[in-house]
């Protein structure tokens, strides 16, 4: 999860594996796959950096798995 801030100034936090699609009109619109919608204050390139770095917290420093 990201955490983002809503036009009012509140944080809160989204499950970024939900959006499907964001869009700057010209507040950040974020769009998720159930349909709900969430403007945040955010650019969706700053989402994207927070995505990012939420996934590599998860998937790096992971133990290899030896299928032996």
């Amino acid at each position: 999860m990201i955490k983002v801030t809503n036009i009012n100034g509140v944080g809160y936090y989204i499950n970024c594996e939900l959006i499907e699609i964001m869009e700057s009109i010209p507040d950040t619109l974020i769009t998720l796959r159930d349909g709900k919608k969430h403007y945040v204050k955010e650019t969706p390139e700053e989402i994207v950096g927070k995505i990012i770095d939420y996934k590599k917290r998860i998937f790096v420093d992971l133990p290899l798995i030896n299928n032996r």
